[in-house]
C-alpha cells in the first residue's frame, strides 16, 4: 500500500468524529423524548400565536411595478407610502409574497389587503382573495414599523 492510499485511509476515518456522531445522536435522542413527554402528559402549546381580535384596521392596495418598488395607497387613491421611502423596504418583500400567492391563486395583484392591529398589539396584514394572513412577529422593529404607521 503506497503512502498515498495510507493517508487517504486515515483521512475517511477521521472525517467525523466519533465523539461528535455520539452527541448528534443523543440530541435527537433528547429532543424526540421531550416532545414525546410534552405530548403525553398534554402540556400546553408554547409559543404558538395567539390569534386576538382586530382592534383597528385598514384597507389598501399593495401595487409594485417593473422596478420592484411597491405602493401602498389608501381606497381613495393616496399614496401613503413606498418600499422606496427610508426604511420601507420590507414593504416590497410583503408585496413580493403577496403577488406570489396571488399568482398561485390566480386572483387580480390589485385587490385590496387588509393592514390591521390586534388587541394584543400584534400587526397583521390579511389578503382576503387568496385567504393568506401575515403576523408582523420577529421581522424586526423597523420592519413592523413599515406597516403599524398605518394603524397607530
Amino acid at each position: 500500500m503506497s503512502q498515498l492510499e495510507q493517508q487517504m485511509k486515515f483521512r475517511d476515518a477521521e472525517m467525523v468524529p466519533g465523539l461528535l456522531v455520539k452527541a448528534m445522536f443523543a440530541l435527537m435522542i433528547g429532543s424526540v423524548s421531550i416532545v414525546a413527554y410534552a405530548q403525553w402528559t398534554n402540556q400546553p402549546d408554547a409559543g404558538v400565536l395567539i390569534v386576538a381580535p382586530v382592534e383597528q384596521s385598514l384597507a389598501v392596495t399593495l401595487t409594485g411595478n417593473r422596478s420592484g418598488v411597491y405602493e401602498v395607497r389608501d381606497a381613495s387613491g393616496t399614496l401613503l407610502a413606498s418600499s422606496s421611502d427610508e426604511k420601507a423596504g420590507f414593504i416590497g418583500v410583503i408585496g413580493r409574497a403577496i403577488d406570489r400567492e396571488r399568482q398561485l391563486h390566480a386572483v387580480p395583484l390589485d385587490a385590496q389587503i387588509e393592514i390591521v392591529r390586534r388587541d394584543n398589539g400584534n400587526i397583521a396584514i390579511l389578503d382576503g382573495s387568496t385567504d393568506m394572513s401575515i403576523e408582523l412577529i420577529g421581522y424586526g422593529a423597523d420592519n413592523v414599523a413599515a406597516f403599524a404607521q398605518f394603524v397607530n
